[in-house]
């Protein structure tokens, strides 16, 4: 179960340039990657950085968000402020970038929400509390799924290998 608050609506089409824009791909150390996610919207990159969006937040999208370029980094420095992000539906390969890095995502076909909305995540629901609206929530594959829970690709094979080794 998660709770929080909508903290950035977006619409359709948002692409990995607009999450960590292009200019920044020199940029590669995990650490120094999260300031510049959302570079180009300085209100929402400023709050992030100065540590005013609590973690659990969400960002509530519309269709194909991701879209564009395969760069890992906009999955991963989403994930670095542990924000989970909603939408309608992903684009295919930042789905699966986020899988592997963890970045905990919903697909929500109907999804309504704004910024300032209470949400709540419980079963396969969303649930606005704001609105007092619900939305069922389009579960991704469980092998999937377990990945993201495990905190990504390393931490699950890791996970893995550890789990076999004890066996022997």
């Amino acid at each position: 179960m998660a709770k929080g608050t909508v903290v950035l609506k977006l619409e359709n089409d948002i692409s990995t340039d607009i999450i960590y824009p292009g200019r920044f791909m020199a940029t590669v150390l995990p650490t120094e990657t999260p300031r510049f996610a959302f570079a180009d919207d300085k209100e929402f990159n400023r709050a992030l950085i100065d540590g005013e969006v609590p973690a659990g937040s969400f960002i509530v999208a519309g269709d194909n968000f991701g879209c564009g370029s395969s760069r890992e980094q906009a999955a991963s420095c989403i994930k670095a402020y542990e924000i989970i992000v909603i939408a309608r539906n992903f684009a295919r390969i930042f789905l699966q970038n986020s899988i592997n890095v963890g970045l905990q995502m919903i697909i929500c076909p109907d999804i309504d929400a704004r910024e300032g909305d209470e949400l709540e995540v419980r079963g396969n629901e969303v649930f606005n509390l704001t609105t007092g609206k619900s939305f069922v929530i389009e579960s991704l594959p469980q092998a999937r799924q377990e990945i993201i829970d495990a905190g990504g690709l390393i931490p699950y094979v890791r996970s893995l290998l550890l789990a076999d080794a004890i066996k022997e």
